[in-house]
């Protein structure tokens, strides 16, 4: 099996685990233990950490560390070297808004699996040339929403998707309806006043009611 096949599993494994992968954008790393503990107590164990701000790269070395249950990955990876830096705090996963060849050939180099973001169909091709089955389509409700993830499931019935941008609570289950959709990543579920505030319980909660959105059977 060759290492890209190898990491394709692992990325199935991950958008399997639950029907929502938090997208986390974090301002203060001392937020990133209890909020992390408060999304694995809710149901939801793998978390995006986007490398958004400075305190993303701490925030992911301490969930790697003192969270147990929770598998934690960077998004927003544009480089070679963010892809060594997420490595290197403890990330298991890595979550790009597009795709580069450098970026490919990064990743093709790194440990880390890679969610990479797709949004045409020539795209789509293009990744699935490289052997990714496994994709994100980014952004979501602009690009096309679940009609146009919908309209791809006849013509290129090998990709699986994690549809992220513009999508919440009200339209997650338009995507996780379709057959070709195995997750949908979304920022509602740690919304910034709640990290500020501290509101773990409501970070909880969020995150129960996400769980819920099981795809049917």
């Amino acid at each position: 099996m060759s290492t890209i096949e190898q990491k394709q599993q692992q990325v199935e494994t991950l958008m399997r685990l639950a029907p929502v992968i938090p997208v986390v954008i974090i301002d203060d790393a001392k937020a990133a233990v209890p909020m992390a503990r408060a999304l694995v107590a809710g149901g939801i164990p793998t978390i995006e950490v986007t490398l958004r701000t400075p305190a993303a790269l701490d925030a992911i070395r301490a969930i790697a560390a003192e969270v147990e249950g929770a598998i934690v990955g960077c998004g927003t990876a544009l480089t070679a070297r963010d892809l060594k830096a997420a490595q290197d705090a403890g990330a298991r996963f890595a979550v790009s808004p597009g795709v580069s060849p450098r970026l490919l050939d990064a990743a093709d180099d790194c440990e880390l699996p890679l969610l990479p973001g797709t949004a045409t169909a020539s795209e789509v091709m293009a990744m699935l040339e490289r052997g990714y089955r496994f994709l994100k389509f980014f952004p979501a409700v602009p690009a096309g929403g679940h009609k146009l993830i919908g309209a791809w499931a006849s013509p290129l019935p090998q990709i699986r998707f994690c549809p992220t941008g513009g999508i919440s609570l009200a339209n997650a289950s338009d995507f996780l309806s379709l057959p070709n959709v195995l997750c949908v990543g979304g920022s509602w579920l740690t919304p910034a006043d709640k990290l500020a505030s501290g509101d773990w319980l409501g970070i909880e909660l969020l995150a129960r009611e996400a769980a819920g959105l099981r795809k049917p059977a």
